[in-house]
């Protein structure tokens, strides 16, 4: 029997943990706005940006706002989670074949190149704030399958496949976008020490170490806080580690049901007393054996990744958006809204997503090159595209790289969540009409 480890992850579980996080995200964007434009304001931003916690050992000075810890450090580990990810789709998901990836990855290059040009033309007489045109490219995949959620069955899974796996192609160039362009100054002398130690990871990868400890370990001392230090943002520094992670099992799917079914075996076999709620000596060791076996049966990046994907579906991005999205609105909304910085963000997610998806998937079938997913019809595409605008969490996140002026990062912000909530409610609307038609 053919050892398929990867293939094993549940994807309806990794869409039902999305969309769980999605509505916490909801909540938590909501919550922030008001606190952040209430009388407690003053108390929104002292905690977020004014509370200082860490450590300081010898030359490492580690201490910042918490507002800097979780955009730096919680979102190093989502960005982890995300590297794992998109390892695991490449490896063994639908990011496995040119067949399989041709589709989702020319739909997430339209989706990131359109708005991006759609913004750079909306701010062409404004040079001052081109640098925001990272800002629309990406595509929050908590959100949007949070929405899709809601249409439960009427929408097909394969539909929930496709826009998971055009999200993580998506990711994967947010990630690159950030490395490449929002890096202004880098400190080669610390990026050196982050690249020996990711060889030693590598290395340990090669050598057959699992302990996740081992990663962990030289992962934050070497890698992420060399990071820190070196420019480069430190969320880069969470899918380089994710990267390195073993994707191998130390037994093959064959060998680990002949070996559980002996186990299982022995510990039937055992005598127990039926009015003890006691197991033999031998059955516990039994369940020992088993354990272990089943720590061989699945590789170090899937344990990890189902260990932290709710974690960071239920805490990370929800904290996340409770100190990023509580925007003060001093003036009026609707100058903030009219703002060519948001104009941009709004055109980028809600028009160039929707024509940047459509358009290369449109393409790519055309040219027989890939092929609609099966129960899928294009109005669902269309939808799907427009869903994809929901920006959120990955926006906000490269809006506060890109720009320096508060102000700018404010309007910014203002941009994302109007943009987003455009293309939530088009999405839902289209998705909700299409699928009507078919039932």
């Amino acid at each position: 029997m053919e050892n398929k480890p990867l293939s094993s992850f549940k994807i309806s579980r990794f869409i039902n943990e999305e969309a769980y996080g999605g509505i916490l995200l909801i909540i938590a964007t909501i919550g922030a706005m008001f606190w952040a434009n209430s009388s407690f304001y003053e108390s929104y931003h002292h905690i977020w940006h004014d509370y200082k916690v860490g450590f300081i050992w010898g030359e490492i000075d580690m201490v910042a706002s918490l507002h800097h810890w979780i955009n730096d450090g919680l979102m190093a580990l989502f960005f982890f989670v995300v590297g794992l990810e998109i390892k695991r789709e490449v490896m063994g998901g639908e990011l496995s074949s040119i067949k399989k990836a041709s589709l989702p990855i020319a739909a997430a290059v339209g989706g990131m190149l359109l708005p991006a040009s759609f913004y750079a033309i909306a701010v062409i007489n404004y040079p001052e704030y081109i640098n925001g045109w990272g800002i629309p490219m990406a595509t929050d995949i908590a959100f949007a399958l949070g929405l899709l959620a809601m249409l439960g069955n009427r929408v097909p899974l394969n539909l929930k496949i496709f826009l998971t796996a055009l999200a993580i192609a998506d990711d994967l160039g947010a990630v690159l976008v950030i490395a490449i362009f929002y890096t202004e100054s880098i400190d080669y002398n610390e990026l050196l020490y982050a690249g020996i130690c990711l060889v030693i990871l590598i290395a340990a990868n090669f050598a057959g170490i699992r302990r996740t400890l081992f990663y962990a370990i030289v992962g934050f001392a070497g890698v992420w806080i060399a990071f820190v230090y070196s420019g480069v943002h430190a969320t880069i520094a969470g899918v380089l580690i994710a990267l390195t992670i073993p994707a191998r099992t130390k037994i093959d799917e064959e060998s680990y049901i002949d070996k559980l079914t002996v186990y299982l075996n022995k510990f039937k076999k055992e005598e127990t007393d039926t009015k003890s709620t006691l197991l033999t000596k031998n059955q516990v060791h039994l369940i020992a054996d088993i354990q272990d076996l089943n720590e061989k049966a699945i590789t170090p990046l899937q344990r990890l990744e189902h260990t932290l994907h709710p974690v960071t579906a239920y805490f990370i991005l929800p904290v996340f958006a409770l100190s990023n999205a509580g925007v003060h609105i001093d003036g009026e909304i609707i100058d903030m809204l009219i703002h060519p910085i948001s104009i941009g963000i709004i055109c980028g997610l809600v028009l160039g997503k929707f024509i940047g998806i459509s358009l290369f998937s449109k393409l790519m079938v055309k040219f027989k090159v890939a092929s609609l997913p099966e129960g899928v019809t294009w109005n669902q595409i269309y939808g799907a595209a427009f869903l994809a605008g929901i920006g959120f969490t990955m926006s906000m996140f490269i809006s506060d790289l890109a720009f320096k002026d508060e102000s700018f990062k404010q309007i910014a912000k203002v941009g994302i969540m109007a943009a987003s909530a455009i293309s939530a409610i088009i999405g839902m609307l289209w998705l909700g009409i299409s699928s009507k038609k078919q039932v």
